[in-house]
């Protein structure tokens, strides 16, 4: 696969990718480690929650949908990295059973001006359960390589 670079990049472009199903043992093993709230980790208080059960930490939905993002998209970019995410909002909880895909859109992009030769690309991720229902959104920050014989030089 060819590398894509910051001019590659369309604004208005979208990508779908996935899928990740989770398992109640995924849950209860990331959160006992990362955020051990009685509802991530604990089945009978999970059904005294306002959830009914067991759910997943929102942060283990954003590190699934990262790791989904570096195997379909990021992994073929010349990526730099990113200085955050705006907005992150959980929409829906995610249960065991349930399989994520996500959906990125490309909304802006600017040339650095200070580093000439990388660029930052801004999207909207959401990240869908199997019913389609959105379960988590946010905007991406991607810090991009430009293309090497178009950078500018001194």
């Amino acid at each position: 696969m060819a590398t894509e670079y910051f001019e590659d990049i369309q604004i208005g472009s979208s990508k779908e990718f996935g899928s990740k199903t989770i398992t109640l043992a995924e849950i209860i093993d990331f959160a006992t480690k990362y955020d051990p709230q009685p509802f991530h980790i604990d089945e009978e208080a999970a059904k005294d929650s306002i959830y009914g059960g067991i759910i997943a930490s929102g942060w283990h939905t954003a590190s699934m949908t990262m790791r989904m993002m570096v195997d379909h998209m990021i992994s073929g970019r010349a990526s730099l990295g990113s200085p955050g995410v705006d907005n992150l909002q959980w929409m829906k909880p995610v249960r065991p059973g349930d399989t994520l895909r996500a959906r990125t859109e490309v909304i802006d992009k600017k040339r650095s001006k200070s580093r000439p030769e990388m660029g930052t690309i801004f999207g909207v991720t959401q990240v869908f359960n199997q019913h389609d229902e959105m379960v988590m959104r946010f905007g991406t920050i991607g810090l991009t390589l430009g293309r090497p014989e178009e950078n500018p030089t001194d």
